[in-house]
This record gives C-alpha cells, sequence and structure tokens, in this order.
C-alpha cells in the first residue's frame, strides 16, 4: 500500500497547490483578507501531503519493498540503512520528492512569518503555489515515484557506489535548501511587481530567505567539493564540471543579491536592479536543474537521461523566467528612481562588486552551455579548467581587492582616503605575505605571492575592521567580517593546492617505497576484507617522514557485486594544515599495485573558509532574526494603568 498512499498524498498536494496559487493571487488585491488566509492555510496543508509522500517513499527503501520500481532499480536489501535512507534522493525520482517537500517547508515558512505584509505575503504564496504546480505535475507525469513494477523482483539493482557514501545524506539537501530557498527569494520578488509595491518592503521580508539560500549553497557547494576530493580518488577538489557550474551559477547571483539588497534595504538604492537579481537567482537554480535532469550532461552528479523530462522541465523554466521577466518588463518602468550617491559611496563598491560577480556568471554560463548548444549542430567542444582560469580567476581575484572597501564607507557619501587608511595595516600584511612567498618558494612564486596577498589582505582587513570596533561591534558587521575572511582563507586552500601539489604515481609491491613531498610511502600488505555490501582489496601502507613511522594508511578498491562496478575508496592523513592523500589503483604482476599519492598543502583550508562564511551568514541570520522578534515582543507589551 505504501506506493498508493504515496501517490495520494502528491495529488493530495498538487490539489492544495492549486488552492494555494489561486487564493495566494487573489489575496494580493486590496480587501482580500479570506482568501489570502486561505493561501496560508493550503500551504501548511501543501506541507503535510508532502512530507508524508516524501516517508512513503523513505519507508518503501527502508523495507526494501521492490514492487516499486524506484527502490528496485536504486536499492538493495543488503544496502545499510544509512544507504536506503540516502538513496531516497540517490536518484531522479526520489530526488525530485525532496526537491518539492523543501518547496512545502518555505511555502509553509513564507505563511506563518508574514513578512512584508498581508498583500505581499498573500502574493509570494500565489507564486510558490504555481511553481509546486509545476514540479508536481511534473513528478507525477514524468517521474512518478511510485510506479509499481510486476512481477516483483526478488532483489534490487543497488544504487550507484560512488553515492554510497554519508556525504550524501548532506550534499544534495544542502544544495536543495539552496536552491529551492531562492524560490522564496523570486516569490517575494514578484509579489512585489505584482502588488505594485516595490519599495524596500519586500527585500526586508525576503532577506532572511536569502541569507538561508546562501548558507545553504555556500556549505552544499563545500560538501560536494569535499566529496568529490575523497571519494573520486583524483586528489582535486572542483574539475568545473557543468553540474558543479550548475551549483556555482546561483551562488554567485545570490551573493550578488545579498549585497544589493542591503543597499535596497538601508537607503533605497538599487530598487531595479534587486529586484531583478531576485528572478536571476531563481532562474539559475532552474537552470541548474535542467542541466542535472535532462539528460543533456553526463556527469556522476546528474540523474536523469530521458528527453522527455527535459523538455518538462525546459517548459517549467521557461514558463518561470519567461512569466517572471514579462512581470518585470510590465512593471518595472513604474518603479519610480531609486536613492542617487555619491561617486565614492559604499553603494558604488556594492555596484562594482554586483558588476563582476555577474561578469564572473557570465563567463561561467558561456563555458557550460556553449559546448551543449554546439553539440546540437553535430560538433564537440570540450570547455574545461584552462578556461576559467584563464577569464574568470583574474575577474575573481578583482573582486577579492574591492571586498574590503565596502563595510568602510559610509552610505551615500563616503571619504575613499579614510577607508584606505583604514585598510593601510591589512595592505602592509598584504605586502609582507607576498614576499614571504617570492623568498621561500620557488615554483609558480609570482601566482602564488598574488593569491596570498589577495587572502591575506581579505584576512586582515575583516581582523582589524573587528579590532577597530572592539566594543561595540555589531552583528552584521561582525557576519560580514567572518563571510570576507573565511573567502580569504578558503583562497589559501585553493592556491596552495593547486600551485604546490605534489604527487606520485608508482606500481609497488610488498616492501616496496616511494617518496611523496616530504614522506616515504612503504606498501607492508594488500588484503581481501569484506564489507557489508562490498568485497575489497585494502593497502596498509606505511608513512615515514626522516625515518619516523607517522602512520598507517589503509586505501581501498572496492567491488560491489550487486551493483557490478568497483570505486576506489581512498585514505586521507591530514595535519590540518596538508593532507597526504592515498589512492590504491589496479592489481599488476606479481603482485604489485599502482599506488597513487597526492601531498595538498593547506588543502583543510578550503573547507575550513566555506565553514566560516556559512558562520558568518548564520550569524547575520540570527541577529536579523532576533531582532524582529524582540520588535514583536516589545511591540505586544501594553502598558497597564494604575
Amino acid at each position: 500500500m505504501s506506493g498508493e498512499i504515496g501517490q495520494l498524498a502528491l495529488c493530495f498536494a498538487l490539489a492544495l497547490a492549486f488552492v494555494q496559487a489561486g487564493a495566494g493571487l487573489t489575496g494580493s488585491r486590496s480587501g482580500q483578507e479570506r482568501a489570502a488566509k486561505i493561501a496560508g492555510g493550503a500551504a501548511f496543508g501543501f506541507l503535510v501531503f508532502t512530507a508524508l509522500a516524501f516517508a512513503t517513499l523513505i519507508f518503501a527503501f527502508v523495507t526494501s519493498d521492490f514492487s516499486v520500481a524506484v527502490v528496485a532499480q536504486n536499492s538493495h536489501t543488503t544496502k545499510p540503512l544509512l544507504y536506503k535512507i540516502t538513496g531516497v534522493w540517490g536518484n531522479h525520482e526520489g530526488s525530485m520528492v525532496l526537491w518539492v517537500l523543501v518547496l512545502s517547508v518555505y511555502s509553509a515558512t513564507v505563511a506563518a512569518a508574514q513578512r512584508g505584509g498581508a498583500r505581499i505575503t498573500s502574493a509570494a504564496l500565489g507564486v510558490q503555489g504555481l511553481l509546486a504546480i509545476a514540479f508536481l505535475l511534473f513528478i507525477l507525469l514524468t517521474s512518478d515515484p511510485f510506479l509499481r513494477v510486476e512481477p516483483e523482483p526478488f532483489e534490487g539493482a543497488g544504487l550507484n557506489p560512488l553515492l554510497q557514501d554519508p556525504g550524501l545524506a548532506f550534499h544534495p539537501p544542502m544544495l536543495y535548501a539552496g536552491y529551492v530557498g531562492l524560490s522564496a527569494t523570486f516569490a517575494y520578488g514578484a509579489a512585489a511587481l505584482i502588488t505594485g509595491e516595490a519599495s524596500t518592503a519586500w527585500s526586508r521580508a525576503a532577506r532572511p530567505f536569502m541569507l538561508i539560500a546562501w548558507i545553504a549553497l555556500t556549505l552544499g557547494i563545500a560538501l560536494g567539493s569535499w566529496w568529490a576530493y575523497y571519494v573520486l580518488g583524483w586528489g582535486g577538489f572542483w574539475f568545473w564540471d557543468p553540474v558543479e557550474n550548475a551549483s556555482l551559477m546561483p551562488w554567485l547571483v545570490a551573493t550578488a543579491l545579498l549585497h544589493s539588497s542591503l543597499a535596497t534595504e538601508r537607503t533605497g538604492a538599487f530598487q531595479t536592479w534587486t529586484l531583478l537579481l531576485s528572478i536571476a537567482s531563481f532562474s539559475f537554480s532552474l537552470i541548474g536543474t535542467f542541466l542535472v535532469r535532462s539528460g543533456i550532461v553526463t556527469s556522476v552528479h546528474a540523474f536523469a537521461n530521458d528527453p522527455e523530462r527535459g523538455v518538462f522541465i525546459l517548459l517549467i523554466l521557461s514558463l518561470a523566467i519567461g512569466g517572471a521577466l514579462a512581470l518585470f518588463a510590465w512593471r518595472a518602468p513604474k518603479l519610480g528612481e531609486s536613492t542617487s550617491f555619491e561617486t565614492v559611496s559604499r553603494e558604488t563598491f556594492l555596484l562594482v562588486n554586483n558588476v563582476l560577480l555577474v561578469g564572473g556568471l557570465g563567463i561561467v554560463f558561456i563555458g557550460t552551455i556553449y559546448p551543449i548548444v554546439i553539440s546540437l549542430f553535430g560538433e564537440r567542444l570540450s570547455v574545461g579548467a584552462p578556461y576559467f582560469n584563464l577569464l574568470f580567476v583574474p575577474l575573481f581575484l578583482a573582486l577579492l581587492l574591492f571586498v574590503p572597501f565596502g563595510p568602510r564607507l559610509s552610505w551615500q557619501k563616503a571619504s575613499l582616503a579614510e577607508a584606505a587608511r583604514m585598510l593601510a595595516p591589512a595592505a602592509g600584511a598584504a605586502v609582507v605575505a607576498a614576499l614571504v612567498v617570492l623568498s621561500l618558494i620557488a615554483l609558480r612564486p609570482v601566482e602564488g605571492a598574488l593569491a596570498f596577498a589577495i587572502a591575506t589582505w581579505l584576512i586582515a582587513s575583516s581582523a582589524t575592521d573587528l579590532i577597530r570596533r572592539r566594543g561595540s561591534v555589531r552583528a552584521g558587521a561582525f557576519a560580514a567580517a567572518l563571510a570576507h575572511a573565511g573567502l580569504g582563507v578558503s583562497l589559501a586552500g585553493i592556491a596552495a593546492t593547486t600551485l604546490w601539489r605534489s604527487e606520485a604515481l608508482e606500481v609497488l609491491a610488498p616492501g616496496q617505497t616511494t617518496r611523496v613531498g616530504p614522506y616515504t610511502l612503504r606498501l607492508d600488505r594488500v588484503e581481501g576484507v569484506r564489507g557489508p555490501n562490498y568485497l575489497a582489496n585494502r593497502a596498509s601502507i606505511d608513512v615515514m617522514e626522516n625515518g619516523t613511522l607517522l602512520a598507517t594508511l589503509h586505501p581501498e578498491r572496492r567491488a560491489y557485486p550487486a551493483e557490478g562496478q568497483e570505486i576506489v575508496n581512498t585514505a586521507i592523513r591530514t595535519t590540518g594544515l596538508r593532507d597526504l592523500y592515498v589512492a590504491l589503483g589496479d592489481e599488476r604482476e606479481r603482485g604489485a599495485w599502482t599506488v597513487r599519492a597526492y601531498v595538498n598543502p593547506l588543502a583543510p583550508l578550503i573547507w575550513l573558509g566555506a565553514g566560516v562564511m556559512g558562520l558568518g551568514g548564520l550569524i547575520s541570520l540570527t541577529a536579523r532574526l532576533g531582532r524582529r522578534a524582540r520588535s514583536k515582543l516589545s511591540a505586544s507589551r501594553v502598558p497597564v494603568a494604575i
């Protein structure tokens, strides 16, 4: 019965989505309070039935109900419980149910928060209802997760071994929280256009959702990078894969939106531009969905290869983006002028920030889409790291040079000389960092000096700002300092790992050694072991430095009988500042094995920096929500006459 219950729950959710959309758009007109309340109730009901459908799908996976086709195709009785659960979103159908579940959570949150006033909230719920209708129809018509298979197979086909990893438990849900979180921002922007109330109120209402989406995207991208680093066995953290780019593009727009909306809230500047970015942010989430699920790109991250699904998603994408842009074109000329500001002001530097971010977005978009378009004409073109390193990296480094100026400039009119004076210590620290790299490192010193100068510039400027404000630092300034410093920390890790990585590839028999960086590796033995649902050859490799045994690593090569696939399970020893990364390759003659090893200097800083950035966003979010809660509390207190 689980399949039928799940299908029925999705149908009820679809019906409530229609109610939410209709009542929400009706309630956006003046004097329609009853319709607005109905839209809110429908949003909560939509959440209940979507959650029921998702829980039903989890139950089918956990109980190995192979009468459900998606379970038979993506699970196996020998899979550990964790991977049975995470396997729910390790396939196309289940991941789309997760997508709609996250959308329902955001819809219910919008209904509960009532930010921006009744009309804005109602219109936003109406827009989210339309999105829910589109994706539920997509699921029910092309991607039904509860289809039955007859006869029921005795055993399932299993899950891609690369996805049987704890990272899968967090990476996709975190990314979806970001992707779909931008739907709330999109909905508020569209609501402002629908109601004509395109003042700063909608931006304030949407700000927490912008922050949630940005935090989730930041951490989700970092988790995906870490997963690729330790699971795929190639020693790198980013490959400029089209699906990786699909997550980077919304992050770039969301970052621009966060900065632009700040100016809109504070001074009313960039009102039209901020509205356009709110549309673009979710639009690129939809573009990412199309890339992952249309089958037009091949990637370990991609789930679907059904052209029918791709056409349906393309239709959703066209209607959502086209409709929003048409609404923007109709309403934007009536929005009025934004607040003026001087050339030297925080607004100007935020504008530069946005221009560079959008420029970077354009480079990534062209590099991702152009090969796909060319392939439609029978030509093949590969766009990889050289293209992005040549165009995106210099632009992004230029952006980072401007970042520290913004927080030190006043709104509307400021003194550049005063900002430069405050940043002088950070500039000095950057020069020292560059000189240290030039004097100590012979390999690619110029690139390293530039990267570390900029990284130090970001970190030191954040630190000096906090020192300058000590005792009176506000949560917003502290959050911005953390986010900018985290970016510098990640840049240091990326630069060091990219420029100064050591690599060794050797065929070793037991007792033989090889060197990589400062380490000597000795293959002790390779033995067969049995896992819960795999067979593995496990190596024991002694790690020595200057003749001292530091550790014994155990990389594996695993074979999954149910799936008929093999994967590499790497072993990583980290000092916190340097990773020794070892992967076991193929077996050769006379008991010898291929061993690949890397020393990645400062690699842990890549993910530490992302965590610091996420923490900065979280502090900003909690401070904003705290202020709103305190404001509501004080407003609810009524003085009592004595």
